[in-house]
């Protein structure tokens, strides 16, 4: 059977990625290759065999968001606030069918709103190009198709990479990574990931690079400018939302604190819901995190009244609990509660429905 990289839907039990790349860059293939394995996919771009990008549908927007918060770290702008709201425009917008290109459609987002620059998008392209196609070159097994006539649209582009050099560093960052797992004695250190014999084979034979790998281009960090959008964001001059928390276990408390960034929030821990009233009435918070089950005062009663006071009728106010019954919920409608986070609860959960509330 044919392992040309062209047409239609083609099924295999074994799997050469390095001679499907190799294959795509010597024809300077472009469109789209869609490879499968299980029930993740990888999914790389090209144009006259340069890569423009690349992605791995597994823990898709995690990965994104651990580059940006790299990133972060050299551009303000590009706050926890700034991240999730990108997640809640491109992430999960469909539960049983993902968006087309989600990822990269939030990457052009983040230029657009001048987030970053269109050399920062580049940079952040080709390491996450690295890191994707590290785990590509690992495959043994799977099944592609390669359609030319699928591209990234009308979508931003911010260069093209060479595959042979994104390869080549690739395979040096496996082998290294074996190497360092067969320095290790037996019963040392397992591990699931290792390089692929025949990646190693058809290194010598299909990909042949005649100069050594440039050191990794550094990023110009240079920040955004201020910039005038119709898209609800942190304002620049106010950098803390007030979050007050009322819960009578400290160690919920103290999670929700590590889980909102202290770049953005400015969290109230408050224990004692009896004194809860007086002590939001002090720090006017922009949201109200609610436990429901409180000795002396339920979250319902609390939240009653707290509606009843003039300052607190239009305050985002979210019931926090471990009930997820129809009575809970109703009884949280009635108290007028602005949502309802069932515990346990991920960052990403919390943060959700923070922001859908504030802004």
């Amino acid at each position: 059977m044919s392992t040309t990289p062209t047409g239609s839907y083609k099924l295999f039990q074994k799997l050469h990625p390095l001679s499907l790349l190799a294959q795509l860059t010597s024809r300077r293939a472009t469109g789209h290759l869609r490879v499968y394995s299980g029930t993740v996919s990888w999914s790389i771009y090209l144009e006259d065999g340069k890569l423009t990008y690349a992605s791995y549908s597994d823990k898709l927007f995690e990965r994104l968001d651990s580059h940006l918060r790299r990133l972060s770290q050299q551009v303000p702008n590009l706050n926890s606030a700034t991240r999730v709201q990108m997640r809640l425009m491109f992430e999960g917008k469909n539960e049983t069918q993902s968006t087309a290109n989600a990822d990269y459609q939030a990457i052009c987002w983040l230029v657009d709103q001048e987030y970053i620059t269109p050399s920062q998008a580049a940079y952040l392209i080709d390491e996450l190009a690295k890191e994707v196609l590290e785990s590509f070159l690992s495959l043994k097994e799977g099944s592609y198709e390669f359609n030319s006539d699928v591209s990234l649209g009308e979508l931003a582009k911010f260069g093209r990479l060479d595959l042979r050099l994104l390869v080549e560093h690739c395979q040096k960052q496996l082998r290294n990574r074996q190497n360092i797992q067969s320095s290790v004695p037996a019963g040392g250190i397992s591990s699931s990931v290792s390089t692929p014999k025949v990646a190693q084979t058809q290194s010598q034979s299909q990909i042949k690079v005649g100069q050594q790998l440039p050191l990794p281009r550094q990023p110009n960090f240079d920040v955004p400018e201020h910039r005038n959008s119709t898209v609800t964001q942190l304002p620049v001059n106010k950098n803390l939302y007030t979050i007050a928390c009322i819960d009578d276990s400290q160690t919920v408390l103290n999670s929700i604190k590590h889980f909102l960034d202290e770049n953005t929030f400015y969290v109230v821990m408050i224990n004692d819901p009896v004194k809860a009233l007086m002590q939001i009435l002090r720090s006017k918070p922009d949201l109200i995190l609610l436990d429901v089950e409180m000795p002396n005062l339920d979250g319902y009663e609390l939240c009653s009244l707290l509606r009843r006071h003039s300052n607190f009728k239009n305050t985002p106010i979210i019931m926090v609990t471990g009930r997820t019954g129809f009575i809970d919920r109703a009884k949280a409608k009635v108290v007028r509660s602005s949502g309802y986070l069932t515990k346990p609860f991920t960052q990403s959960d919390l943060l959700k429905m923070v922001f859908k509330h504030i802004g």
